[in-house]
């Protein structure tokens, strides 16, 4: 699809009649959210109902279920998300022949951060998480901080919301490019990986975009990018160059922020941050994994950076009960423990597939994964078969096509195919699912549905096939 060329921010109050294409998303509807909080007329569209569209009615914006060219009309601004929703659309289409202007998802989050001190938190993985880690800091601080988070906040409910204080934290999305139109006074860049290949040329093109998104950071502002990493740590060097606070976190011995000490016990990780500015910490976070810690650690840099007291801060964190589908529990029956992963790249599977290995302890692993994009399953078959081996189970769903086309040859099979010692299975109807599962199953294991598409709708159904499966 290529990188979406960036457009200036326009004030919220100049964009009339805004009309979004996707609103349902987690981004786009926290977007929504905010305009209408601000008086602005909102109406939009998604393929399917959902929470989402229930919640942004109920609060005044007039939405539909289904794309219809005749929902943009009387509109003067429509907002879309490019990488999801493409230039075929029916209203995109419709829009542009009526002359509206059609702004990308970042475009619209630029105009909302306008009059904010704004805090993107960008990076290949850890987004998310980091997103909700400060905006519960800040929250805790009495900061009462503006967010819009790629997806929802268990404290709040919320995957966004307008609050008084002067911060606003927003996660800045890398995959098309549209985080160059937002220019905060402080900036995360937890990694650099090959991802979105749909999009990008290749790694070189990516580290380019991430290089420019730094210089979009304020004179004198802060950027916190992760030290373990080998493109986030050369960013960071190179960014010591510009007219910016420059900091690092993580478990090499060189960061700024350096974390050790980490152990996973449970649903909870321990770890201590230690820095020439607070000295030695520790701290425990309500979600398990060592990634989580590295996250943790990062959010833990920006606070501190940004003045926070870091026992301030260390409240905070602990008071963080996690975001959905970042390891979220959904349920447990007959003995076995179902949870529910977002991760969609090789990077992610392993990280919360070694997670879970934690959590597990003596039981099994069973990794239940649905791809999401032919284009990235073409790409890391074999990636995501090997992050599969860490599993004792993988059962492989078909894939969650989102915005593509099918591509011929190319199925969740390739992935199956890829695990080590023929531990895959492709299991190209998703319904058969929970009662596979419940075949498998013992006391003592934890099942992990893991993907960015509409596998998350099955942890609820195989937690009731374990129940009928005890009688229950």
């Amino acid at each position: 699809m290529g990188l979406v060329t960036p457009v200036p921010a326009v004030p919220v109050e100049k964009l009339g009649r805004v009309h979004f294409v996707g609103i349902g998303g987690a981004g786009m509807s926290g977007i929504a959210r905010i305009m209408l909080g601000r008086g602005v007329a909102v109406s939009g569209s998604d393929r399917a109902a959902s929470p989402q569209l229930d919640e942004l009615a109920r609060l005044g914006a007039t939405v539909y279920v289904g794309h219809a060219g005749e929902h943009v009309a009387g509109a003067d601004t429509i907002v879309t998300t490019p990488s999801a929703i493409g230039d075929r659309n029916v209203e995109i289409v419709e829009a542009r022949r009526l002359g509206i202007p059609v702004l990308p998802r970042a475009a619209a989050l630029a105009s909302i951060m306008m009059g904010k001190l704004g805090i993107a938190i960008s990076g290949t993985h850890g987004k998310t998480t980091i997103t909700s880690m400060l905006t519960t800091v800040l929250r805790h601080s009495g900061a009462d901080p503006s967010y819009v988070i790629g997806g929802i906040l268990a404290e709040t409910g919320l995957g966004a919301d307008e609050g008084t204080g002067e911060w606003f934290v927003a996660e800045a999305d890398e995959s098309d490019g549209s985080f160059l139109m937002l220019s905060p006074a402080a900036a995360v860049v937890t990694c650099i990986e090959a991802e979105h290949l749909d999009n990008y040329t290749d790694l070189a093109e990516i580290e380019a975009t991430f290089a420019a998104f730094v210089g979009k950071i304020r004179e004198g502002g802060l950027l916190v990018a992760g030290r373990d990493d080998p493109g986030a740590a050369a960013l960071a060097a190179s960014a010591a160059r510009l007219p910016l606070r420059v900091r690092t976190y993580g478990e090499s011995p060189e960061a700024d922020y350096r974390v050790t000490g980490v152990g996973v016990a449970g649903m909870t990780t321990r770890l201590t941050v230690t820095s020439a500015v607070t000295g030695p910490h520790s701290l425990t976070v309500a979600v398990p994994g060592r990634h989580y810690a590295l996250n943790a650690a990062a959010a833990f840099a920006v606070a501190v950076e940004l003045g926070l007291p870091a026992p301030t801060v260390i409240a905070g964190l602990e008071a963080y009960r996690g975001a959905q589908r970042r390891m979220e529990p959904k349920g447990e029956a007959d003995g076995v423990r179902v949870l529910d992963s977002y991760a969609h790249h090789p990077t992610e599977l392993a990280a919360d597939l070694t997670a879970a290995r934690d959590v597990a302890g003596g039981g099994r692993v069973i990794a239940v994964f649905q791809p999401h994009l032919y284009s990235r399953t073409r790409f890391f078959a074999a990636q995501f078969g090997a992050a599969l081996g860490l599993a004792d189970e993988a059962l492989v769903l078909d894939i969650y096509a989102a915005r593509e086309e099918p591509e011929p040859g190319v199925s969740g099979r390739l992935v199956a195919d890829a695990v080590p010692g023929g531990r895959g299975r492709f299991l190209p109807d998703a319904a058969a699912v929970p009662e596979v599962v419940a075949g498998l199953a013992k006391p003592g294991d934890l099942v992990l549905t893991m993907g960015a598409g509409d596998v998350t709708s099955l942890g609820p159904l195989i937690v009731a096939a374990l129940h009928a499966r005890a009688g229950e």
